[in-house]
C-alpha cells in the first residue's frame, strides 16, 4: 500500500493489533509481555507488531537482549483528522426530510405558475 492512510487503516482493521495498541497506551512493553495475553505464537505476534511498525503506529527497539514496543500516537493523527471530517455532519432524519418536502410541495404547488 502506497498511501500512508491506507496502511494505517489496514493495520487497525485487525482486532489483535487494536488490542496491542490499547495495551501500549499504558506503557512501553517487551514483545514477550505483549504476546502474553494472546493465544498465539510469538512469531504470530511478531508479524502483528511488524505490521504496526510499518504503519508507523509503534516503534520497536532493542534494549539489551529484549525487544521493546512503544506506541507512536502521532501516526494516527492523519487518520483521526480524516475521520473527524465525518463527525461534522448531523445524521439526516430521512422521514422528517420527506415530510418537509411533502409540505413544501403542497404549499408551493398551487402558487407556482410553472406547475
Amino acid at each position: 500500500m502506497s498511501d500512508p492512510l491506507d496502511t494505517v487503516f489496514a493495520a487497525l482493521a485487525d482486532p489483535t493489533r487494536r488490542a496491542i495498541l490499547s495495551m501500549l497506551l499504558e506503557d512501553d512493553m517487551a514483545v514477550t509481555d505483549v504476546a502474553e495475553p494472546f493465544e498465539m505464537s510469538l512469531a504470530a505476534i511478531s508479524k502483528h507488531l511488524n505490521i504496526l511498525s510499518r504503519a508507523g503506529l509503534i516503534s520497536q527497539e532493542r534494549r539489551g537482549r529484549v525487544k521493546w514496543c512503544k506506541l507512536e500516537p502521532d501516526a494516527m493523527k492523519d487518520a483521526s483528522v480524516w475521520m473527524q471530517g465525518f463527525g461534522q455532519f448531523e445524521p439526516v432524519n430521512l422521514d422528517a426530510f420527506e415530510r418537509f418536502l411533502a409540505v413544501e410541495n403542497l404549499a408551493g404547488g398551487s402558487d407556482d405558475p410553472q406547475k
